[in-house]
């Protein structure tokens, strides 16, 4: 047994335990949640739920329960929604979720 003069249990004493290792969230990230799909297109996220639901929105991916956005697809959908003035061709038949 170790006496209370030991550095070995002064230093085992005071000692904080080490956080598991936890990498890092990359600063741009491929894939995004549907919050953070919302706020990269300016779009409530309950509006990308009803997409998914009744289509017309970006493509999206399921890894489990979850549902993610890349953000490749979700930039595609928002080009593919660029118009010049509103008599261009497809601007009337817009995709609407209501």
């Amino acid at each position: 047994m170790a006496s209370a003069s030991s550095p070995f249990s002064a230093r085992a004493a005071t000692a904080a335990p080490r956080p598991l290792a936890v990498p890092a969230a990359p600063a741009n990230p491929e894939f995004l949640t549907t919050d953070e799909a919302g706020a990269f297109l300016r779009l409530s996220p309950r509006t990308l739920e009803k997409h998914r639901v009744l289509g017309g929105g970006p493509r999206f991916r399921k890894f489990g329960a979850r549902v993610v956005y890349a953000v490749e697809d979700l930039r595609a959908w928002a080009n593919s929604r660029a118009y010049e003035m509103t008599s261009d061709p497809g601007y009337v038949q817009r995709d609407s979720v209501r």
